[in-house]
């Protein structure tokens, strides 16, 4: 049974994708097999990106496939050891059952309450469902300051929720470096790239063993 960690959000945006990408790249470099699960049908971003990292020659490359539903992802699972759904942007019975599924549930946001409010309002549904709190994680990103993500760490906590450690910043070169095919934790920058693997370590540390 492999390890499965989804990724959910109310609204698009708001790095959904772009953890997911990191996380995967991160466990397969640690000699995981990973296999990404893009469960947003309409979009496909991941297997763009899994076709440009191919083109880039990078390694490693985790498997990426496109699937209509949960139950197709479940399917082809392919003996992986770490299944990364990366989830529609909505909140439906669709959602909770990828969030059932899960051992740990990553909710990312942004430093505005247009981001922030919609991330509370999925955990809080979540809850709801009977997922229990400590399986879920929110993570902050496109963060301009330090202060930004105090607020922010600070409005997520209050509604109940852990935070993973760090924020990512908004900065160009992450967007540089996915556009190559490559994942936030690969970006040149040492600072960027730092700042990138203290949020992915974080959310691979909340793990159940």
């Amino acid at each position: 049974m492999p390890t499965k960690i989804g990724l959910l959000a109310l609204k698009g945006g708001v790095s959904k994708s772009t953890i997911s990408r990191a996380l995967a790249v991160e466990l397969a470099r640690s000699g995981l097999s990973v296999r990404i699960a893009d469960l947003d049908v309409l979009q496909g971003s991941q297997v763009d990106w899994h076709r440009d990292r191919l083109g880039a020659g990078l390694s490693p490359t985790p498997a990426v496939q496109l699937h209509p539903d949960l139950g197709d992802a479940l399917a082809h699972a392919n003996g992986a050891d770490v299944l990364v759904f990366d989830g529609p942007a909505r909140a439906d019975r669709e959602t909770v059952a990828i969030a059932k599924s899960c051992d740990l549930v990553v909710i990312p946001a942004g430093a505005a309450l247009d981001d922030l409010r919609p991330a509370v309002r999925v955990a809080h549904s979540l809850v709801k469902a009977g997922i229990p709190a400590a399986r879920i994680i929110c993570a902050l990103s496109r963060i301009s300051t330090d202060t930004e993500a105090e607020a922010a760490r600070g409005f997520l906590t209050e509604a109940g929720y852990r935070v993973a450690e760090g924020y990512l910043p908004e900065r160009a070169s992450y967007r540089v470096a996915q556009n190559s095919g490559r994942a936030v934790t690969e970006v040149s920058a040492p600072t960027l790239r730092a700042a990138a693997e203290r949020v992915i370590q974080s959310i691979i540390d909340a793990l159940p063993e």
